[in-house]
């Protein structure tokens, strides 16, 4: 008996340029345009696996280990119900394909980092479930295509449909049918942009995303100023920066704009906090490690960028992960040795330093857990289809016990 079934990962991106607020929750259409940075799935992936079945009785999903819900109308089924109806508009067009669209799926996704912390899982979760989907029904579909099925399932999922560095152009038909992802370059462009993840806190947000969100676009007066005046000129500006591969000018960008997302949750009535007081002293880091290299007579070193949540993520060149490890872990000591995946310690531990001419007084030592984990990547590629030993579902069609 032939079974269908496909596995992909798929990755997280990270945003320069913010995507904050809904001009139609139902199809997801963003307010503005926006510009991520996809992630190296060898360090942070969400992997799903997707069967077909006529023996199965309804579709049902697992999320790491636990059977969640799909929801009449909600953003699963719409996914689900969308990729079924692109498989039947082939099976039509060709009627000895195996009629796969009517069957029930079972679909299981796992991510190899905390979910609803602030590292983008719903992206790279609903990215691996449209990958995987194509995959399982063969669809001859560009990724661009796909990324309007992904964006309804979460907005920034549409981002993570491609490597390297990827605009959502925020469209302005009400049927979101020009609401989709392009990449801006890939990977191979500029494959010297390195990340690394301050873990704050892998616990569940005070303040979901959405909700937030929609707080926002009702209430602050800032963000429809950011609407109409700000980022449209922001993603032109950091779209040349990366196709000259400038990180001079990437830097201030990402850092200008994340820095005006939060003051727009402030903005928000009743206001929104997403960083505390770690994230704040990471900036204060940063900020000052910057200002060395001016005064050395160079150019930015680093940037940081926070999404809804207290970590950061710092963007900067391989050649300066090095200095900017030794300073977090200087303020931040960790409980873990440093995971060195590039090497770039040459096999000696982090012994916590500033550079020559750094202020020590801009930000106060931490404890142990303050920051609770690094992880250092780079930018990545987009979603992987897998071989069928990475299948996540035994022969039963239901999740393998790990």
């Amino acid at each position: 008996m032939t079974v269908y079934q496909a596995t992909a990962s798929a990755p997280v991106n990270i945003a320069c340029i913010k995507y904050w607020g809904k001009r139609d929750t139902k199809l997801i259409l963003p307010t503005n345009s926006s510009l991520s940075v996809t992630l190296d799935q060898d360090h942070l992936r969400s992997t799903t696996t997707s069967r077909a079945d006529p023996s199965f009785q309804k579709d049902r999903l697992w999320l790491n280990g636990d059977e969640e819900e799909i929801k009449d109308g909600g953003r699963m089924a719409t996914c689900i119900k969308e990729m079924k109806a692109l498989r039947r508009q082939l099976e039509d067009k060709d009627p000895s394909l195996p009629k796969i669209s009517g069957y029930p799926v079972h679909i299981c996704s796992r991510n190899n980092f905390p979910t609803a912390a602030g590292l983008a899982s719903s992206a790279s979760g609903f990215a691996a479930l449209v990958a995987s989907l194509a995959a399982l029904y063969q669809l001859p579909t560009d990724a661009s295509r796909l990324s309007l099925i992904a964006r309804q399932g979460s907005g920034s999922a549409c981002r993570s449909l491609f490597g390297g560095f990827v605009a959502w152009q925020m469209g302005e038909r009400p049927d979101g049918s020009d609401s989709y992802a392009v990449q801006v370059a890939p990977r191979e462009h500029w494959p010297d942009i390195h990340a690394l993840i301050c873990v704050v806190s892998d616990d569940k947000k005070g303040t979901s995303s959405t909700s937030g969100m929609q707080r926002t676009v009702e209430t602050s007066t800032l963000l429809q100023h950011r609407i109409k005046h700000v980022v449209p000129e922001r993603m032109r500006a950091i779209s040349e920066a990366i196709l000259a591969r400038d990180f001079d000018a990437f830097a201030r960008i990402t850092m200008q704009d994340s820095n005006q997302f939060h003051a727009v949750a402030l903005d928000t009535d009743p206001p929104i906090f997403y960083m505390n007081d770690v994230s704040r002293a990471i900036i204060a880091l940063i900020v000052e490690y910057n200002r060395v290299a001016i005064a050395n007579g160079g150019k930015l070193r680093a940037a940081y960028t926070y999404d809804a949540g207290p970590n950061a993520v710092i963007y900067a060149p391989k050649e300066n992960i090095k200095e900017i490890v030794e300073l977090i872990v200087k303020y931040f000591p960790q409980a873990d040795a440093f995971k060195d995946p590039f090497g770039v310690f040459d096999g000696k531990g982090v012994t916590g330093k500033v550079v020559e001419g750094f202020n020590e007084a801009v930000a106060k030592p931490f404890g142990v857990g303050a920051v609770k984990n690094l992880i250092h990547t780079r930018v990545g590629d987009g979603p992987r289809t897998l071989g069928a030993e990475e299948s996540l579902l035994g022969e039963n069609g239901l999740p393998k016990r790990i």
